[in-house]
């Protein structure tokens, strides 16, 4: 798919994960929407729980608003803990699970978690190689030189290495998250589940963002496999 005209053949590559990604999309903003609105049983906001869990684990960080639905967050730049104003002022179950994996993060970050420091330190490669990638991808195409098109996809490849490097980030935070909860006084019967189901649900969503990077990173393979093969004819 470039510039100016559209390619089909990316369908073929990336409808399946275009998709999955709907359908995570979709399964997220569902599973939380119905635990938002169900109250937990100690009747504690976000920040109340944030406040808990951070003592529980020995850390002092600040606690800020962020804008937008869904958007809570651990930023280790800042030592910062930022939650959605529906989690933090909200006494819900989906609360729970949120905050806990957010101060998940926050204990990978105090532990040196080494999944979180390779994904912190991909993060400008993944800013900069996608755009730099295709802008040689594209120049190797027009120019019939295969060897800047292999450099160009080298480069595109660093979304996919930054979106397969979150998994075990987020799927350890869930992980310490439930392990949190189920040893702590936060929760009333059958709330662990319902913050888990939460949990898996989101966990969806960086699935769905590894399988696109693997999707459009493959279709560009596959252009470049064609142009390396009609050179060789």
């Amino acid at each position: 798919m470039f510039g100016f005209y559209f390619d089909p053949l990316y369908l073929v590559f990336a409808a399946p994960a275009m998709i999955f990604a709907l359908v995570a999309q979709w399964l997220v903003s569902s599973t939380y929407d119905k635990y938002e609105k169900t109250r937990n049983a100690k009747n504690l906001t976000g920040e109340q729980v944030a406040a808990f869990l951070l003592r529980a684990n020995g850390l002092n960080l600040a606690v800020r608003a962020a804008e937008g639905k869904l958007t809570d967050h651990y930023d280790p730049r800042d030592k910062t803990l930022y939650l959605s104003d529906s989690v933090a002022r909200v006494p819900s179950v989906a609360a729970l699970g949120i905050v806990a994996h957010e101060v998940g993060h926050a204990v990978q970050d105090s532990q040196g978690y080494a999944p979180m420091r390779l994904r912190a330190f991909l993060v400008a490669p993944a800013s900069i190689g996608p755009w730099l990638g295709y802008i040689l991808f594209f120049i190797g195409i027009v120019i019939n030189f295969s060897g800047l098109v292999w450099l160009g996809i080298l480069f595109f490849s660093a979304s996919l290495f930054f979106a397969v490097a979150t998994l075990p980030v987020e799927f350890n935070a869930s992980t310490r998250a439930i392990a949190m909860l189920r040893s702590s006084a936060l929760v009333g019967a059958g709330e662990v589940d319902a913050a888990q189901a939460v949990l898996r649900a989101a966990a969806l969503t960086y699935v769905a963002a590894a399988a696109q990077a693997l999707s459009t990173l493959l279709y560009y393979v596959f252009i470049a496999l064609n142009l390396t093969g009609r050179r060789r004819d």
